[in-house]
């Protein structure tokens, strides 16, 4: 038995999995039966008054009745899609399946480490919402629209694709537009909370701008490998190579503002939790902080939604083209929805921090990196997934070790080799930063279809040295 193995029984970090590898060590050390080791700690996990004054055992359970009761100690299931993931990232969602509102949970296989859930993290919960399980940026999505420009201007005529794209949209914290966009969206009941109440200016300030990090707004050639059937008022696409336009961005700084608000009111709940499980901080839904947070973020997902409608909208004018197609979905939110679990149908809060919603027929977009394809798929509703697929390709390095591991010079000449023109970027985001999508992809294979490839050729981000969002 290792760590890991312990996470899984719910002994938290701290004191009680120190105990208990110091336990496992001196059970191994005195040459006990081995094959009895993982019986032997279960005894314990389940019954540690029983233990206290065992010789070999008291310390471990002791330390396990000091632990605070806010932590289970029979977590709830969980499944893991992906060879080979950051540990730190298992370890992260085995936490957070220990807290006592969690019912299940799953890992996508871009998981890569976050604050309390991992990125690619996906927890059910009765009856509460966490905060920093839907994440900094509420509502960061994906949208691709397929447009009726000719294929064989995309390289010839690249200079009017740019244009469009500078002049419609902006990158970067606090990026915002002089004269304002219109959507909807500012016809809301921002007054839901007096947290939404107060960001109502700067969020329509931003409205139709990207953000920094990993956002960004991309042409490419989009291959659709089976006829698009006609939906939502769009008429059927025939299989083919198109030109698309795609983009990921979220709810800007307002997003980020709500998050950080309530996730501070479930601290101030929580204040027993173990610092491991601090961005684990709950709101119950029947609360008041937890209805408010309920409501600002579902705002927030209109708001995100309109960011990209809005973007779209104004590129596809600019170029004078019709939309053929458009896709779209959230990650970073909160979904009330009806699951089995432990064979019996509930409703439950899915939170899909960097995962995709992948209901039996739902469509979705993952994309891969700047210079790797991305995918419009088709969930299947994979048990165990809790309806779920990834929302990328994930991280494989952290920000700071890929500014200081790459260099332009050799990142160009990858761009060079793939055909993509980059406008601007940070180094924390070419290629090499994230993982194979088509490992990913292969790993999720139960969970989506794929539909269609999108492959970049036009990519503009965040300029260097711009702070990260997500």
């Amino acid at each position: 038995m290792n760590q890991k193995d312990l996470i899984r029984l719910g002994i938290p970090p701290g004191e009680a999995m120190r105990r208990g590898l110091e336990f496992i060590t001196r059970y191994v050390l005195k040459g006990l039966d081995k094959t009895q080791l993982a019986s032997a700690v279960e005894a314990v996990v389940n019954a540690p008054a029983d233990f206290v004054d065992d010789p070999l055992r008291g310390e471990f359970a002791q330390a396990l009745l000091r632990c605070p009761r806010v932590i289970q100690t029979a977590p709830a299931p969980w499944r893991q899609w992906g060879e080979g993931l950051e540990p730190e990232a298992v370890n992260q969602m085995a936490r957070a399946c220990q807290l006592p509102v969690s019912v299940a949970g799953a890992l996508m296989p871009d998981a890569h480490v976050g604050y309390g859930l991992p990125i690619g993290g996906v927890l059910a919960t009765d009856n509460a919402v966490i905060p920093y399980a839907v994440g900094v940026d509420i509502a960061c999505r994906m949208k691709l629209t397929v447009l009726d420009w000719p294929r064989r201007d995309l390289d010839r005529r690249r200079d009017r694709l740019i244009r469009a794209i500078e002049e419609e949209t902006r990158f970067g914290v606090g990026a915002h537009f002089k004269d304002r966009r219109q959507h909807d969206v500012m016809d809301a009941d921002w007054s839901v909370t007096s947290v939404t109440r107060g960001l109502k200016d700067r969020a329509w300030s931003q409205l139709g701008t990207s953000g920094s990090g990993n956002h960004f707004v991309e042409f490419g050639v989009f291959t659709l490998t089976e006829a698009f059937p006609a939906a939502n008022g769009q008429s059927s696409l025939p299989p083919g190579e198109y030109v698309a336009l795609l983009s990921h961005s979220g709810s800007r700084g307002s997003g980020a503002t709500v998050c950080d608000v309530y996730s501070k009111r479930a601290m101030e709940r929580h204040p027993d939790l173990p610092k491991e499980h601090k961005h684990l901080a709950w709101l119950p839904l029947d609360s008041a902080e937890g209805a408010e947070y309920w409501a600002a973020m579902e705002l927030m997902g209109r708001y995100a939604a309109a960011n990209h409608a809005v973007i779209h909208r104004h590129i596809a004018e600019h170029l004078g083209v019709q939309v053929l197609l458009d896709v779209e979905n959230h990650h970073n939110f909160a979904w009330k929805e009806r699951h089995v679990i432990d064979g019996v149908e509930r409703e439950v809060v899915v939170h899909r921090k960097g995962a995709t919603p992948a209901h039996a027929g739902v469509l979705g977009v993952i994309p891969g990196s700047m210079a790797t394809p991305g995918f419009v798929v088709r969930g299947k509703g994979g048990a165990g997934s809790l309806g779920s697929a990834s929302h990328g390709a994930g991280r494989v390095m952290s920000r700071t070790k890929a500014i200081e591991t790459f260099q332009w010079e050799k990142v160009n000449r990858v761009l060079k080799e793939r055909n993509v023109h980059l406008l601007s970027a940070g180094l924390d985001e070419v290629p090499m930063v994230y993982k194979d999508i088509h490992q990913v992809m292969a790993a999720q294979s139960d969970l989506v279809d794929v539909l269609g490839q999108f492959d970049p050729k036009l990519v503009k981000m965040a300029p260097s040295g711009e702070r990260a969002e997500d």
